[in-house]
């Protein structure tokens, strides 16, 4: 499918995992993409590769903690593709959680609120105005998490992810005058590089969704692309649980109940 012939798209968080996943996925579907990271190097090799394949990509150095970073990065995906018409807030910060709540430092859930949430906010500001000029095929897609459901700890992040839901919710009325449609991606587990190392939590977790394994980063793109996509013309300010089962679930429960474990 070519479903984004003649976009332009910007990612954040976009130099590995889900995001480098989602970049070549927008690549590979007729889309110019804007890699930017943190991590300006590990973005343009990640938009290399894309150009190596045969896409059209430009990597660039982005903290969405900086207003000025974030309107920079606009204006450059503008300047090289012409045009503006998906955003991708995809930048997270995520803490461990302390022993006892009493114990979250200020500065590590104010750091999680920032990036995840404010960051993302930030995004939005700056995009808007060139995503309300792309005819009617402006989006923003943000990647929230089962996090913001659900307890599943990192009381940090959830908390942003939760908010993160709850902004798109109110951006998409916001916005949808202007031709723009805001929708959330949920993930669960998935198999990104943050759990290098930790195949063993990994099988573990697996046996914790009903289709019976964690997520990779293409089932996240894939969810991502389609809200972006004309497919989901009709579709705004929803949160799309992309957790293999995790949210209508309760394994533990039940296998108690059934005498399992």
């Amino acid at each position: 499918m070519r479903r984004f012939e003649g976009y332009g798209v910007l990612i954040t968080g976009a130099a590995r995992g889900i995001g480098a996943t989602t970049a070549r996925r927008f690549a590979d579907e007729g889309a110019s993409v804007l890699v930017t990271d943190l991590d300006g190097a590990r973005a343009a090799e990640v938009a290399e590769e894309i150009r190596a394949a045969g896409g059209v990509a430009h990597g660039l150095a982005c903290d969405v903690a900086d207003r000025a970073a974030v309107e920079a990065a606009v204006r450059a995906a503008v300047e090289r593709f012409g045009a503006l018409d998906v955003l991708v807030n995809n930048a997270l910060s995520c803490h461990p959680d302390t022993e006892l709540f009493e114990d979250q430092g200020d500065e590590e859930w104010e750091r999680d609120l920032d990036i995840t949430l404010t960051g993302a906010f930030r995004c939005a500001r700056a995009a808007l105005p060139e995503l309300a000029k792309a005819g009617g095929r402006g989006a923003i897609v943000s990647v929230g998490s089962v996090n913001g459901e659900q307890d599943f700890g990192n009381h940090a992040y959830s908390a942003a992810k939760a908010g993160l839901a709850s902004l798109t919710r109110t951006l998409a009325v916001h916005a949808a005058p202007r031709g723009v449609r805001v929708n959330l991606v949920a993930p669960g587990t998935v198999r990104t590089p943050v759990w290098d190392g930790r195949e063993e939590s990994l099988r573990l977790a697996s046996a914790a969704y009903p289709l019976g394994r964690v997520g990779e980063p293409a089932d996240i793109a894939a969810a991502i692309t389609f809200l972006a996509s004309s497919d989901a013309a009709w579709i705004t300010g929803v949160t799309l649980p992309v957790d293999g089962g995790l949210l209508v679930s309760n394994v533990a429960l039940r296998r108690a109940l059934s005498g399992e474990g």
